[in-house]
This record gives C-alpha cells, structure tokens and sequence, in this order.
C-alpha cells in the first residue's frame, strides 16, 4: 500500500484544520478532513475557465477568485492572449505558499507568468472596481458552492448585494462563471434577476467520469 505523506497544514481563519495530501503521484487539499479538491478532478475548473475565455479579446483583463491547485489559472493561461493580465486573489497565505512549494510538478511555475499578479485578498474586495479597470472576465471558485464550506464570508458572493457588485465589476458584454459542487436553483434564480443571460452548464470532475457532478453557472452582462 503506497504511504499517505502530510505535506503541510494549518488552521482557517475559522480555526478549521486544512491539511495538503500527498498519496500515488496525487494532492489533496482536506478541510477538517472533508476532501475540499485533488489533482486527479480537475475537469470541472479547466471546463470554466473555458467558459469563462470563450471570445476573450486581446489584452483582457481577467479575475480569478480562488488559486486551488492552480488548474483554472493554467487553463485561462493557456487561452489568454500574450498581452492579457490576471489577477488572482486567494484568502489564504498558506494556499499560495503551497503552490510555490509543492505544487511546482503539477502545474508548472503559474506565478511566474508575467500576466499573473497574485493577491492575497478577498476576491469581493477586489471587486470594486470601475471603468477601464474592469473585467472582461471573473472566475470565482472560493468556495465548495452557494452554501459555503470553507469560510462563512463567502456567502457575501452568492448573495443579491455580492451579485450586483460583480455585475458591476464587469466590462458590458463581460461574463462571471461561478464553480459549484452542487446544483442551487434559488442560486441560478438570483443570477437571472442580475443578468442578461444565465446558463447552468453541468461539468464532470474526472474526464471519464460516467456523470458529471458539479455546476458551472455561467452569467453575462448586457
């Protein structure tokens, strides 16, 4: 049986342990021993980002709310033009050294692209924003989904107030994708009522998964 190796840990604001896993050549991120995400599901974060970049035009600004294992940021990389800037903003101190640290492997040296700044901030702060400074597009995976795991805050985001700020931090014409574990109606009905189009597009966790099993909600600005 291969060993399970503990890389690193440390407390939430909230005082919950967060635990990063080594196991078979995969990482795993435990919040109070619930597996939060792992190197071997990353379709679903790779799916929004390309969601979120379809006809992104050249030098577009994009923000990121939530580093993760870093999979996002590589996709919108990957699709992004070579004048783009992202911006990427994670709560947590600990998430980002992590990435520096261990997850080198997994996804390459991300922070050292000169179109990525990395702030460690809440995303919603982030968000105000005006003019030119705004988004063509926003990303927020911060949390497991509407009815947040990680940190209570979060539920800020999902809210009528949290979704009008969004909107506005957005270029017209610009789209916010929302990551989710699960489906939320009363979710996607607040999004309708703040948006000009919304879609609830459902994304697999494993690409041979037989099912998909989390929700990308996808929201444009008219």
């Amino acid at each position: 049986m291969k060993p399970i190796t503990t890389l690193a840990s440390c407390l939430t604001p909230e005082g919950v342990p967060l635990t990063l896993i080594h196991h078979d050549r995969d990482h795993f991120l435990m919040l109070g021993g619930v597996q939060l995400m792992s190197t071997n599901a990353c379709s679903s974060e790779q799916r929004m980002a390309e969601l979120a970049c379809v006809g992104l035009r050249p030098g577009a600004r994009v923000l990121i709310g939530g580093l993760g294992f870093g999979f996002t940021l590589r996709r919108v990389l990957e699709l992004a033009s070579p004048e783009a800037r992202v911006e990427v903003a994670e709560l947590l101190p600990e998430i980002i050294a992590w990435n520096r640290e261990f997850l080198g492997e997994v996804n390459g040296r991300l922070m050292e692209d000169p179109r990525v700044a990395v702030r460690q901030e809440d995303v919603f702060d982030l968000l105000q924003v005006e003019g030119e400074e705004r988004f063509d597009a926003i990303l927020l995976d911060v949390d497991n989904s509407p009815d947040p795991l990680v940190q209570r805050g979060n539920a800020r985001l999902y809210a009528k107030a949290g979704l009008s700020r969004v909107r506005e931090a957005l270029r017209p014409g610009g789209r916010v994708v929302f990551w989710s574990a699960n489906r939320d109606g009363g979710f996607a009905e607040l999004l309708r009522r703040a948006f000009a189009k919304v879609e609830c597009v459902s994304a697999k966790a494993y690409p041979k998964a037989k099912r998909s099993s989390h929700t990308l909600f996808v929201a444009d600005r008219d």
